[in-house]
């Protein structure tokens, strides 16, 4: 069953949340399920905290690129639906390379990925799979990154991991963005 767990907030009575879904709406093409589910269910700044993630995003030294593989591998391994299907609409969104994001799940075999990505996806994927680090991977992705991009690459599975979770623990999955994304890139 793809419905959420909780009955979505379609018109909250709040005037602040009435803005946020405004400008949701105005970003995306619709409010986003998560909004509606469980933030309009919180107080504002529980809502403004998942924003404060997004604003340090943007401090963040990776290549968007980099991080977006990052954050739609974590997502593919908890089973996000939601935040799979917003990550590939921003990939869309930026003209990212679709060719590399169609091909995460094959990686390690896929041409389309540099020793130094491989490296890095080897390392997330243990991270968010195992929830444990070898040496020996650690030693590879430092080959490859310095010690700030290796707290970044730690960075982003955690936030992508704290977005996962809300979103499986109610039940949210995919708003189709990627279409909404696909329709305003034609």
């Amino acid at each position: 069953m793809d419905t959420p767990f909780l009955t979505p907030i379609e018109a909250p009575k709040n005037v602040l949340w009435k803005l946020v879904y405004f400008f949701t709406r105005k970003r995306f093409g619709k409010v986003l399920t998560p909004i509606k589910v469980m933030a309009a269910r919180l107080p504002l700044s529980f809502g403004s905290f998942s924003g404060k993630i997004a604003q340090l995003d943007k401090k963040l030294q990776l290549p968007d690129e980099t991080v977006m593989l990052i954050r739609e591998r974590v997502a593919r391994i908890n089973v996000c639906h939601f935040c799979i299907d917003i990550g590939r609409a921003q990939t869309i969104r930026f003209a990212m390379d679709q060719a590399k994001f169609d091909a995460l799940d094959s990686y390690q075999t896929s041409e389309l990925f540099s020793d130094k990505e491989r490296a890095l996806l080897d390392f997330v994927t243990q991270l968010a799979r195992d929830r444990k680090m070898e040496h020996s991977l650690f030693a590879e992705l430092a080959r490859h990154y310095d010690e700030r991009s290796i707290c970044e690459i730690v960075w982003v599975v955690a936030t992508e991991f704290y977005y996962n979770i809300g979103n499986i623990g109610l039940n949210i999955h995919s708003d189709m963005l990627c279409d909404i994304a696909k329709r305003k890139a034609n």
